[in-house]
This record gives structure tokens, sequence and C-alpha cells, in this order.
């Protein structure tokens, strides 16, 4: 059985949403998951050797929302690889901005820095379009890990 480990970014509870939802759908796909919406890289619960799945919305002028911002900083510090972690990141922002998915995008970057392998392209979901995110979710889900 394959272990998904969703890691959530959220200031409204938006990306925490979709993080339950894409859960629910793994879970039926006999997949193991369990979530993080208060992310700590020391935590053991998170595993390197699971599918690391990031839901992150963007905040304010591109930012991270606060419930992430300490596992971003931990994973700025970070003096190892992460070589064996891989990732999809599933970005919720607001196409009338001009940081649209910014934290998402930044994070991937991030991880690539550290040596993490991005298993599964970048979603970006415009809330502009999709008033249900999770719908745009669950189609990539289904496209591309399920």
């Amino acid at each position: 059985m394959k272990k998904v480990s969703i890691i959530t970014g959220s200031t409204l509870g938006g990306a925490e949403y979709v993080g339950d939802h894409l859960a629910d759908l793994l879970e039926e796909m006999d997949f193991s998951t369990d979530i993080h919406n208060q992310p700590n890289l020391d935590d053991i619960d998170i595993d390197i050797d699971s599918l690391w799945l990031l839901v992150v919305s963007t905040h304010g002028a591109g930012d991270y929302p606060d419930n992430i911002k300490p596992f971003i900083q931990q994973l700025e510090s970070v003096t190892q690889p992460l070589s064996s972690v891989e990732f999809a990141v599933v970005a919720i922002g607001d196409s009338n901005y001009d940081t649209f998915c910014a934290a998402g995008k930044s994070l991937k970057n991030t991880l690539k820095e550290h040596g993490a392998i991005e298993k599964y392209p970048l979603l970006e979901i415009d809330v502009t379009q999709n008033s249900i995110p999770e719908e745009p979710a669950e189609l990539w889900l289904k496209q591309h890990i399920c």
C-alpha cells in the first residue's frame, strides 16, 4: 500500500478542504494517507518515504499561510538533500493578483532546490474560475496519481 502525506498551507481553510477531499479519494483507492495541517518537518509522522502531496494557498502578496511558515523555514534550513522525497504541489490562488499561486510555485522550487523529486506536475487552481477547488484537484489526482 502506497503512503501519501498530505501537507496543507491554508489561511481560510480552502487548502485543508482540498487536502481532506484528496485524502478521502486516495483512501478509496487503497492508499494510506495522513494529513498535516500544522506541518513540522521534525514530526516523525511526515514520512520521507511517502509521497508528499502539498496543498497550499497563496496569502497576501504571494506569501505562505501562517500555518505552513515554520515548515517552510525548516525546509529552507535543511542541510542534507531530500533526494528520497517525492512530491506534488497543488497551488490555490486568485488570478486577479500578479502573485497568482506564488506560494505553491515557491514551495515547489524550494523542494527541488533541496533535492526532492517532483513526481507529478504542479496544479494551479484559480478560485475565480473554480469556486469549488476540490473539483479540479480531483480531476488532477485521477489523471496523475491514480
